[in-house]
């Protein structure tokens, strides 16, 4: 019985947070897209700043 409430909390909870959640290619954000900013600094060299996921993809 316990397994079955598990079940059933954890599906609530994914249809809850399904569109609210997002997958991306650094991890787990609640926005749709990337916000990352990219720019060349006066010297030429490249940055690319962005902000905090939920949860990030390391390598």
């Amino acid at each position: 019985m316990k397994t079955l409430a598990r079940i059933l909390l954890f599906s609530a909870l994914a249809a809850m947070l399904g569109g609210c959640v997002f997958l991306n290619d650094r991890g787990v954000t609640t926005k749709y897209y990337n916000e990352c900013k990219e720019y060349y600094d006066a010297t030429g060299v490249y940055h690319k700043e962005c902000p905090k996921n939920i949860i990030d993809w390391t390598e």
